[in-house]
């Protein structure tokens, strides 16, 4: 089986909006602000304040790696600083996945069970 070539063991989403267009020095010192520190294998998601682009920023052990993407319609599923503070939240791959998509993930276990209302 390969090694995948970056490999990310924790997800971490910031709660605040960020500037997109910070490059990665600018997103590595929010990172550093916000969670103390970037760790090794860790992934850092960031999105602007209206939620329609967000970067990830990896520490692969020896490097940063930095990713961006948009959503042509729509906003991506942002926990708001109201909602939840400013506490940094942890994602799973699976809410991830989702994420990414655009999708909402807060509700990802409840969509996995079908229910008799």
């Amino acid at each position: 089986m390969a090694m995948p070539l970056i490999q990310v063991d924790a997800l971490w989403l910031a709660v605040e909006p960020m500037d997109m267009r910070a490059g990665t020095e600018r997103l590595l010192a929010r990172v550093v602000q916000v969670f103390g520190g970037a760790q090794a294998h860790h992934g850092y998601l960031f999105a602007n304040a209206r939620a329609t682009r967000i970067k990830l920023l990896v520490h692969d052990g020896f490097g940063v790696w930095c990713a961006s993407r948009r959503l042509n319609s729509g906003s991506f599923v942002w926990p708001r600083n109201g909602v939840v503070g400013t506490a940094p939240v942890t994602l799973t791959k699976d809410q991830f996945d989702v994420l990414v998509l655009g999708l909402p993930w807060v509700r990802l276990e409840q969509m996995r069970l079908i229910t008799r209302v």
